[in-house]
């Protein structure tokens, strides 16, 4: 069988690196609110499931030999994280403390939510080739290779998950403290911007990876 340990141990390194997914959490949470997080944080799990399946299907061989294919998901990926970073910069100057959403908007807004998890995660087309390179290391060949796969990106998912939710209950703590100081969030507000605009220029000048 795999070796479990090794593989979490890999994964859990891998989702201690800040990235555009927990800046994204920890905006949600500190601005939304807790539940509103989880939303985010149940789109990016349906995504890293999306890239699990891609990857067992073969797209992501198809990504490393189709550059141009690359470049398409990665640039749209760069231009969403550009619109959100402005999205959390107007937001920041037209309200100047965490906000509530109104009992009406719920459903709206984590749908809004769960869609930006989704969309954010989705479109990165490391992520994708970050499941096609890991898992395959831990596949044991007198295994049934299906069974294994299908074990191991449940793993990744989960995993995610877990952080994904420590990330989110991390941004709201934040955000119950920056509603003592207002001046304060807005730094932050513009810190998150500024990072996402960041991770958006990586992604946009990101190397090919041809096969």
């Amino acid at each position: 069988m795999p070796d479990i340990g090794i593989y979490a141990g890999a994964l859990v390194i891998a989702y201690l690196v800040p990235g555009a997914d927990m800046i994204l959490l920890l905006r949600t949470g500190g601005t939304d609110g807790r539940k509103h997080a989880l939303a985010t944080a149940a789109g990016l799990a349906l995504a890293r499931t999306i890239h699990v399946s891609a990857a067992g299907c073969g797209l992501a061989t198809l990504l490393r030999t189709s550059p141009w294919l690359f470049d398409i998901i990665r640039y749209i990926g760069a231009i969403y994280l550009i619109w959100l970073s402005i999205q959390i910069l107007l937001s920041a100057r037209d309200c100047p403390l965490p906000s509530v959403h109104l009992a009406h908007d719920k459903t709206t807004g984590y749908f809004k939510a769960i869609r930006r998890g989704l969309v954010t995660n989705v479109t990165n087309p490391k992520s994708l080739l970050f499941c096609s390179v890991l898992l395959p290391q831990f596949i044991v060949p007198s295994y049934s290779a299906g069974w294994q796969f299908f074990m191991l990106g449940t793993i990744l998912v989960l995993i995610g998950a877990a952080f994904d939710v420590f990330y989110s209950c991390v941004g709201t703590s934040m955000g119950e403290w920056l509603k003592l100081h207002p001046k304060i969030y807005r730094i932050q507000q513009s810190s998150f911007a500024a990072l996402l605009m960041g991770f958006a220029v990586h992604l946009a000048f990101a190397a090919r990876i041809t096969g």
